[in-house]
């Protein structure tokens, strides 16, 4: 930490401090958290974020942008590598996050009041495909299609309300869905209803970059992402957009991306944040590495591994198992909430959500289930084996009502894989 910041405000120093001691003293298995380098901190809090520049790269507003130019362009044109795409995507690297990359997408693409199809919530979607409480839902006229008895999208059943609700645009994208999706199937159902096909990654570019989940650009008109999950990168967000498919707004015709361009800025944000610009082309030119691709596989390897742990302690997962970096804990069996497993699991140093589970009867903040995942762990370098040492705290945390061994247990794997 700086010597300036300890010298300019003590109270602040304190409480990074704290962080940075909990994080370090935790295991983190929230799926959504992972850690960033030091690289990607430094680049944060570069001089970038003394500068405002509004518009996009050699049509700003303010004098003075050539090099946040530079650095705008330089993050594009490494999405398009991490991702293995042509000129025909274009990159906008703006919105400042995953809720505001899928409004400017909404609000480039739909009128008020559009139909637009995505996953229930309470299946694993997201607020900001469509929940009632959200913009989205609000604005806009959802359609939810669900998952079966097993916890997998019935993709009949997609189709079927495609065909009868005839959606302006159909979303594939999930936050605590365990398996991969097939972006195939829905492209062509889009196709089928002449829908506009819009994929939410948020959740597993990282594992797309590598090469450990199918890629969803093949069939999509539209791809947004945040860039601190998988991707492990700031908190920030990509919206990648076809150049080559054209659409009429006010009149004329312009790409897709070009639309989505023009909802970012200036119908949504005004300057960007240069600074975090910065970071997410440090944290995609390491996602383009080797070892890179080795970490988004290990991802899942520790997933499956945690998972298949959990299950022969009598864990019953959502779906019966999990092919991503997530899984989703039904609790009912085990006589406790998902509130209160979170905050057990927190009082011994494991971090997870309190999550619903699939048609759950509890509220959301109290729901049924909780939700894990291994972005964080797999950085700090665990693999398979720690994830059976993981499963085994999490059981013991749960059932038993001493506490030490458990702590004991948590800050001999903190100690020996350090942040």
């Amino acid at each position: 930490m700086s010597g300036e910041l300890k010298k300019s405000d003590v109270e602040v120093t304190i409480l990074i401090a704290e962080e940075t001691k909990r994080q370090q003293e935790t295991l983190d298995l929230i799926p959504s958290e992972n850690i960033v380098s030091h690289a990607v901190l430094e680049a944060v809090g570069s001089s970038f974020i003394n500068k405002y520049s509004e518009g996009y790269p050699g049509k700003r507003y303010y004098a003075g942008n050539a090099v946040a130019d530079k650095i705008e362009i330089l993050a594009q044109e490494r999405a398009r590598k991490v991702f293995r795409l042509g000129k025909e995507w274009g990159v906008n690297v703006q919105a400042l996050s995953g809720s505001p990359a899928n409004m400017a997408v909404y609000f480039a693409l739909l009128q008020l009041g559009d139909k637009f199809m995505g996953l229930n919530l309470s299946c694993g979607g997201h607020l900001s495909h469509g929940d009632p409480v959200n913009f989205s839902g609000r604005l806009f006229k959802p359609i939810h299609y669900g998952v079966d008895k097993k916890g997998l999208i019935d993709y009949n059943e997609v189709h079927t309300l495609a065909r009868r609700e005839k959606p302006k645009l159909i979303l594939a994208g999930t936050t605590a869905y365990p398996r991969t999706l097939d972006f195939k199937k829905f492209g062509k159902i889009a196709k089928e209803v002449k829908a506009f096909f819009m994929v939410d990654m948020a959740h597993i570019a990282g594992l797309i970059a590598a090469g450990a989940h199918s890629s969803p650009f093949p069939y999509a008109d539209v791809v947004t992402t945040t860039t601190h999950k998988t991707l492990r990168g700031p908190r920030g967000a990509l919206i990648f957009a076809r150049n080559d498919k054209m659409i009429k707004v006010n009149e004329k015709e312009v790409s897709i991306a070009r639309a989505i361009d023009r909802a970012v800025f200036p119908g949504l944000q005004g300057g960007p944040h240069d600074n975090q610009t910065a970071a997410i082309a440090v944290a995609l030119g390491e996602a383009m590495r080797p070892e890179f691709k080795k970490y988004g596989h290990q991802i899942v390897k520790n997933a499956k591994a945690l998972a298949h742990a959990l299950q022969k302690l009598g864990f019953q997962l959502v779906s019966g198992g999990t092919d991503n970096h997530l899984m989703l804990i039904d609790l009912t069996n085990m006589g406790i909430s998902g509130r209160e497993a979170q905050d057990k699991l927190e009082a011994v140093g494991i971090v997870v959500n309190r999550n619903t589970i699939p048609y759950d009867t509890r509220s959301p903040f109290d729901p049924s289930g909780i939700r894990l995942g291994t972005p964080s762990v797999t950085t700090r370098g665990m693999k398979e084996k720690e994830m059976k040492v993981i499963a085994e705290l999490i059981h013991e945390a749960l059932t038993k009502d001493t506490v030490s061994g458990i702590k004991r247990g948590v800050k001999d794997l903190c100690q020996k894989f350090r942040i």
